[in-house]
């Protein structure tokens, strides 16, 4: 069985943007500073990859106010969660397949 390379999600290839959705997805929500620190990227960085998926609409953001700061929460929506796990699952097989060939 021949796998399709065109069912991985062009959203997904960045490695920063493969970090968010798996950090999300393990995590539920997440703010700003914790995706920060568990990926190790700029502010700049990070803001371009999770505005990105924002545009996807494969994550949702959420502001509130802890005391008088503002604090900025990302969560991973049913259609990125759906996303995601059809671009790991298209991964998986192109791996199987090409095991199955060595």
């Amino acid at each position: 069985m021949k796998v399709d390379i065109h069912t991985l999600n062009k959203a997904f290839e960045n490695r920063v943007r493969l970090g968010i959705m798996s950090a999300l997805i393990a995590g539920e929500d997440m703010d700003f500073n914790r995706l920060k620190e568990i990926l190790d990227v700029t502010d700049g960085n990070l803001a371009s990859h999770l505005k990105a998926l924002e545009k996807e609409e494969y994550i949702a953001v959420e502001k509130s106010f802890v005391g008088r700061k503002p604090n900025t929460k990302y969560v991973a929506t049913k259609e990125g969660k759906l996303a995601f796990m059809a671009h790991i699952d298209a991964l998986e097989a192109l791996i199987k397949e090409q095991a199955g060939r060595s």
